[in-house]
């Protein structure tokens, strides 16, 4: 089969997905396209292993958004790419979000029961700091880091635009900061 003819089936297989939950269209999909989007993000950098983990996502993506596909707009093989390239880019910048020294362990280390408390009491804190925020931010800043979505995945979730998701938190960790700077 040429590689043309298989492309031009996997927008028929697409459409298939699309406009009937074709579970038969969806595993001649997935056959074609896991081991080469594997392939894929492994050139964009990703270890085989993290590779495998994100071509099931975007795999489950495409069975989830297919009505979103639109033949009109982009190629059936586009617009998959583009699902698979952002997924990889949404993992790469979770993993290299830094981590606060505060937060990080020594691996083997017990917390005594004076860390205990004292960590107890800054969540207490920092959750009373949360609750004062506006509730526009405070949704913005549980989402993010409570439910660990990336900014555009809350754009997409909220339908605001991804300017106002930034804002929202930006301003929101600005309130933090100030209302937290005394724990220290």
């Amino acid at each position: 089969m040429s590689k043309d003819k298989t492309y031009s089936e996997l927008t028929v297989w697409l459409l298939a997905v699309r406009d009937h939950r074709d579970r038969a269209a969806f595993g001649d999909m997935f056959d074609f396209l896991a081991p080469r989007l594997k392939g894929f993000i492994i050139r964009c950098g990703a270890r085989p292993a993290l590779a495998e983990e994100i071509v099931q996502d975007v795999m489950l993506t495409i069975w989830r958004k297919a009505a979103m596909f639109d033949p009109h707009k982009a190629q059936a093989s586009a617009w998959i790419y583009q699902i698979a390239r952002n997924r990889h880019i949404d993992i790469v910048r979770k993993e290299s979000r830094p981590v606060p020294d505060e937060l990080g362990e020594d691996p083997g280390t017990e917390p005594d029961a004076s860390q205990i408390l004292a960590l107890e009491q800054e969540a207490l804190h920092l959750k009373q700091a949360i609750q004062q925020l506006h509730p526009d931010q405070k949704e913005m800043i549980e989402k993010a880091y409570i439910g660990d979505l990336t900014h555009q995945e809350i754009s997409t979730q909220t339908g605001l635009p991804l300017g106002t998701v930034k804002s929202r938190i930006r301003l929101g960790l600005g309130r933090l900061r100030k209302e937290l700077k005394g724990l220290r």
